[in-house]
């Protein structure tokens, strides 16, 4: 499995939803889990992003169809950064 990072920007539509039905999160969660892609921590956050999530994917095929498939709703714009922990980073470069 590899691990993303995806920011996600609401556009108008998708905060019209949200402040209709905050419960909308969770129910899309289910959905993405649905598409193979596990939800590691998720997070609202302030600046020009609405929220931040970490992702487990089975690999870049997958993420994407969920990048996708999220942003042709119309609800959601999604920025998707492969990511990996640092202490791997750093024995890479030692290899």
């Amino acid at each position: 499995m590899a691990l993303y990072v995806m920011l996600t920007t609401l556009t108008s539509e998708g905060r019209k939803t949200l402040k209709e039905k905050p419960e909308r999160i969770k129910e899309v969660n289910k959905e993405v889990e649905k598409m193979g892609v596990k939800i590691l921590q998720q997070y609202a956050v302030l600046g020009p992003y609405d929220f931040m999530n970490i992702l487990d994917a089975p690999n870049n095929k997958v993420i994407s169809k969920v990048a996708v498939e999220l942003g042709s709703r119309g609800t959601i714009q999604t920025m998707t950064l492969a990511a990996m922990p640092i202490d791997e980073f750093i024995k890479t470069l030692k290899s």
